[in-house]
Parts: structure tokens; sequence; C-alpha cells
């Protein structure tokens, strides 16, 4: 896939319905909390990887406007909140200490 501003913004929009479905998912079971959605470690990987990409995009040297700027440093602040959901930090369970298996699974 080239990087290109506009598969950026492709990305973004995935994400972003992505989270809206998650949303939905979750008032419609009961109102259950984000934290607690078990898609939340599919979002953070689907995070990481826009901001991955966003990051790629500032590098690449392309003319980009503010607002993508503005854009790929949100989609980086917000993917720092999450970055320990994402697969590659997650230790395997069998691997975890109890404490960090009730963070995981927020108990």
């Amino acid at each position: 896939m080239a990087i290109t501003v506009q598969n950026f913004i492709k990305l973004a929009n995935y994400y972003n319905q992505t989270t809206m479905l998650m949303s939905a998912i979750c008032v419609q079971k009961g109102g259950i909390a984000m934290e607690n959605y078990v898609g939340r470690f599919y979002a953070a990987d689907i995070l990481e990887y826009v901001s991955e990409y966003g990051r790629r995009l500032l590098q690449s040297g392309a003319p980009l406007s503010p607002e993508i700027k503005s854009l790929i440093d949100r989609f980086t602040k917000q993917f720092e909140r999450v970055r320990g959901l994402a697969t590659p930090t997650q230790k395997p369970i069998h691997e975890m200490t109890l404490s960090e298996f009730e963070k995981l699974m927020n108990i």
C-alpha cells in the first residue's frame, strides 16, 4: 500500500467507524463500558496501525496540511493511552501475573 494522505484518511475513517460500531454494540448489550468490551484489543491494534501509518506519512516528506498533521498527532496520542492493549505488547495469559491478568480483564 502506497503511503498517501488518501490512504491515511481511509484508515482513519475505518477506525472511526469501527469504534462507532463497537460503541453501539456496548449500548445494545446493556450499556457495558467500552473498556470492558472484548473488542477493545482489536480497536487498539487498528489504532496502532493508523498511528504508525501516520508516522510514516510524516517521515515521507509529503506536503501535509495542518489538519492532517493534527489528525496524525491526535491518533498518536490516543494510541499512547491504549498501547498496553495492542497485541505485540500483550503477554500470553500463562505468562501473566495475577495483577496483570486482572488489569487486562478489568477485574
